[in-house]
């Protein structure tokens, strides 16, 4: 079982990389994918939401 497929599934169809996510989120890459193996709390996933959100603006700017 896969977990946080709603935050997976955003970043992909945000059209961005997990890196970026990341960076927007302020964690390193490999930090920001361990912390996706275990299912997290509905506050954190809306702040990765929001960072998945800005991460997308700012490359379309």
């Amino acid at each position: 079982m896969e977990s946080n497929k709603d935050v997976r599934h955003a970043i992909r169809e945000a059209k961005l990389k997990q890196w970026q996510v990341a960076d927007m989120y302020g964690l390193s890459e490999g930090n920001f994918s361990r912390m996706l193996r275990k299912e997290l709390s509905s506050k954190k996933k809306e702040e990765i939401f929001r960072a998945i959100k800005k991460a997308k603006n700012e490359i379309a700017k």
